[in-house]
């Protein structure tokens, strides 16, 4: 595989075998193997084949490494108080 077109949390994304990508959380373990199922398009040098949506005989496997996580937000808004007269 030359590479492939994906959908992973709603967005589309362009997978190449052997290289490492971030995306949005995936909730699953750390180490645990995972499946994409949803294949657009795939290229393997010689033939393009294009999912109408999805490739189904197409199922890409990759690996969790790591959950990134940033630092949280914590937003305060104060109210102004109205007075009753």
């Amino acid at each position: 595989m030359k590479y492939a077109i994906v959908e992973i949390s709603g967005r589309q994304f362009w997978i190449e075998e052997g290289k490492y990508y971030d995306f949005n959380r995936i909730p699953t373990d750390l180490g645990k193997q995972i499946t994409l199922n949803r294949v657009l398009l795939v290229n393997d040098g010689e033939n393009v084949l294009i999912g109408q949506p999805y490739l189904e005989s197409v199922k890409i496997k990759g690996k969790i490494l790591e959950h990134f996580r940033g630092k949280k937000n914590n937003y305060l808004q104060n109210a102004t108080k109205k007075e009753n007269s």
